[in-house]
């Protein structure tokens, strides 16, 4: 199950990245972690933006609410989601 951590101004929880991939989805879980597909390059930043877009838009929030709080330059990234509970992120990633 994917650890996520509730905080006063939102959640945060682990992601593993798999960029150019053929779309954008979440695959599963990996350990503790989310399994994500982007179809950007890992290069430029390109992967980092494509990670924030696709969690915008699944979580139903603004991009300006979510930041890449470690691994920026790593598949292995923790993701911080403010204005959102735990169980709102894990009905709407499924999880």
């Amino acid at each position: 199950m994917i650890a996520i951590h509730e905080t006063a101004d939102g959640v945060s929880f682990a992601v593993k990245m798999q960029p150019r991939a053929r779309r954008n989805a979440t695959v599963g879980e990996l350990g503790d972690a989310l399994k994500i597909a982007l179809t950007a390059p890992p290069v430029d930043g390109k992967a980092n933006e494509a990670c924030i877009e696709f969690f915008a838009d699944t979580l139903h929030v603004a991009r300006s609410s979510i930041t890449i709080a470690s691994g920026h330059s790593s598949r292995n990234k923790v993701i911080r989601v403010t204005g959102i509970t735990a169980a709102q992120v894990r009905q709407q990633l499924g999880i």
